[in-house]
């Protein structure tokens, strides 16, 4: 006796179950328009997650457009700046050494070697002292800032 399964009477009775119970028309016409509306689906999602990146490189040149034109306007600034004759008059006084009718400059030598040692010491000695936010918020609220700063 062979196993049912490999018999031909399982394999027609299959058949004819599924003609008549699944293969009907309306079932067909059923999964025909699920397929449609799956596909309809799929596309819309697609299209939504193309469209998305889109906009975002959109955005994302947008912003660089108003980058580099905020980097003209200010690179347009500094020549209308570099032009103007206060910026000649900085400049002439910084680099030509230059003065106004009156006026007396005066020169100093470069510091030697000991008075920038002094002026790094006194630098390093000077204790900086960190304290919580709530300590300075108390310190603040309490007035012992404005004792410090009257010493």
């Amino acid at each position: 006796m062979k196993h049912m399964f490999f018999s031909g009477i399982f394999w027609r009775r299959w058949y004819y179950r599924a003609k008549h119970q699944y293969f009907t028309v309306n079932n067909m016409v059923l999964m025909a328009a699920g397929l449609i509306a799956l596909s309809w689906a799929w596309g819309s999602v697609s299209m939504m997650q193309r469209n998305y990146a889109l906009q975002r490189k959109l955005d994302g040149k947008e912003r660089e457009l108003v980058l580099h034109q905020l980097e003209v306007e200010t690179l347009e600034y500094q020549k209308n700046y570099y032009q103007s004759p206060e910026y000649q008059e900085i400049a002439a006084r910084t680099y030509l050494d230059l003065a106004n009718p009156g006026e007396k400059v005066l020169l100093l030598p470069p510091n030697s070697n000991e008075a920038k040692q002094t002026m790094t010491t006194k630098a390093s000695e000077a204790p900086v002292v960190q304290s919580s936010n709530m300590q300075q918020w108390i310190d603040f609220l309490s007035g012992k800032n404005a004792e410090r700063l009257h010493k």
